[in-house]
């Protein structure tokens, strides 16, 4: 644990030293309690009595009033960037600008996210003007909708000054990088857009990088980048777009940990050591991305950051899987079985097993999901916990996955916010960590990214 996140036991190592001041006859004259000089070297805490809950929660909301919150992970649907329908109403999403308010979330990264399709023409035209389209809605709102309310930001400094200004901020990501297609000159494009990150993949192997799906299918595509992704990193890293390795394969991220020129995140990802999923990062890849200079943020996904409602979950899906299948006289094949069917044996195979997991997916929250063990900010904080016990509160961070999947118990959508940071405040965190935690982190990684840039010349 770094020197910052020791602090937070301070105050039971003054009260110790003030006591044996006063057993050793130190204290002030006649009074049996410590010098004015060694009470002053007391942090305020050590010298008050206990906070009472009503205390600390005026504590807490002050601490989020100050600091610049920011979520680094938040997903849209166009659909609700229109004229007649967009966020400056409370719309049925987890994130809007009323939900934000009331939260105190000052930034969020709006996510220009793309599905995963075939790698052709046919699929990276399909991509692109999807991303396209989710660009163009997150400027519609900021420049049309409601410019009073929210501004794009895209260095630090401008979310900074927005924020202080009064407004919400916006800043971009990109979640899978398939709509570059093979013209990786779009990389200038989507930052010329704004977009300030950006995942080479997502759920599914593409052009540029393996998924982590590869670990349950049991196959990769590249093992790793192809030398097309290296180009990629390479480009992102001369026009200033943070890598984000949330989605990729480990083999992927360790290899954008060797080549790239400047810090990365994993934008929504959580510590495998305590849930086991292969969206998280192992201890290896953590330390790895500590050495690197970057930041690793919890994210609110239940299955993410609570072991036991991930293996209730998934035991429930593969339950529910072989009943529908057995109904359907379908035989569930591993993939080594299904890749040596013959073609038209495979794809048909294929399409009934993606009929059987349309069926499933009708069936999980009532019969699974609903009945798992909940997970909750509490979890989120042991995540965080573990991890910078393990590489330091420099790089640690927050996000939620909003209308992506995120939402756990006391953090169910934006609205909710100010409860991640009384946790931490319960947990002893400071306000100067809370700040890093939230959002400091983050923007030390846009400010060096954008360094290492504009030193070679972009």
């Amino acid at each position: 644990m770094t020197t910052e996140s020791t602090s937070r036991l301070l105050p039971l190592a003054w009260l110790a030293a003030a006591l044996a001041l006063i057993l050793a006859g130190c204290g002030g004259p006649e009074t049996g309690q410590p010098s004015a000089e060694a009470e002053r070297q007391m942090p305020e805490t050590a010298r008050q009595a206990p906070e009472t809950e009503e205390q600390l929660l005026a504590r807490a909301r002050g601490i989020h009033e100050r600091v610049i919150t920011l979520d680094t992970h938040i997903d849209i649907d166009t659909a609700n960037f229109t004229a007649d329908n967009n966020y400056s109403s409370d719309l049925d999403t987890l994130v809007t600008l009323p939900k934000i308010e009331a939260g105190g979330l000052d930034v969020v990264w709006l996510v220009v996210y793309s599905a995963q399709g075939p790698l052709d023409e046919a699929g990276y035209a399909a991509a692109y003007a999807n991303a396209i389209d989710k660009f163009d809605a997150i400027h519609r709102l900021a420049e049309e909708f409601a410019p009073e309310r929210i501004g794009i930001a895209l260095t630090s400094d401008e979310a900074r000054e927005i924020a202080a200004g009064g407004r919400k901020v916006a800043m971009i990501g990109v979640e899978n990088a398939y709509p570059l297609g093979t013209d990786l000159s779009r990389i200038a494009e989507f930052h010329d857009r704004g977009g300030r990150y950006m995942s080479l993949a997502h759920n599914g192997h593409n052009q540029l990088s393996d998924s982590h799906t590869g670990e349950a299918a049991g196959g990769y595509l590249h093992n790793g980048l192809s030398e097309l992704g290296r180009a990629a990193i390479a480009e992102m890293n001369r026009l200033g777009i943070i890598v984000d390795v949330s989605h990729p394969s480990a083999e992927a991220i360790s290899q954008m940990l060797d080549i790239s020129a400047a810090p990365i995140i994993a934008s929504h990802s959580s510590a495998r050591a305590l849930t086991n999923h292969s969206r998280n990062l192992s201890d290896d890849l953590l330390l790895r991305l500590r050495d690197n200079g970057g930041v690793a943020h919890v994210t609110a996904l239940d299955i993410y950051v609570n072991e036991a409602r991930r293996v209730f979950v998934e035991e429930g899906r593969q339950r529910l899987l072989n009943e529908v299948a057995t109904g359907m006289g379908l035989e569930l094949l591993t993939r080594e079985q299904a890749d040596q069917l013959e073609p038209g044996a495979r794809a048909e195979y294929e399409a009934a097993l993606s009929l059987a997991e349309e069926q499933v997916d009708t069936r999980m929250e009532m019969e699974v999901e609903s009945q798992a063990p909940a997970a909750t900010v509490a979890d989120l904080v042991d995540h965080i916990d573990y991890m910078v016990g393990l590489i330091g509160i420099e790089h640690v961070g927050i996000s939620s996955d909003f209308d992506g999947g995120g939402g756990i118990e006391g953090w169910r959508d934006a609205s909710e916010t100010f409860n991640v940071t009384l946790e931490l405040v319960r947990r002893g965190y400071s306000e100067a960590e809370i700040a890093m935690l939230w959002s400091g982190n983050l923007l030390r990684v846009l400010d060096e990214v954008q360094r290492i840039a504009a030193a070679n010349g972009c």
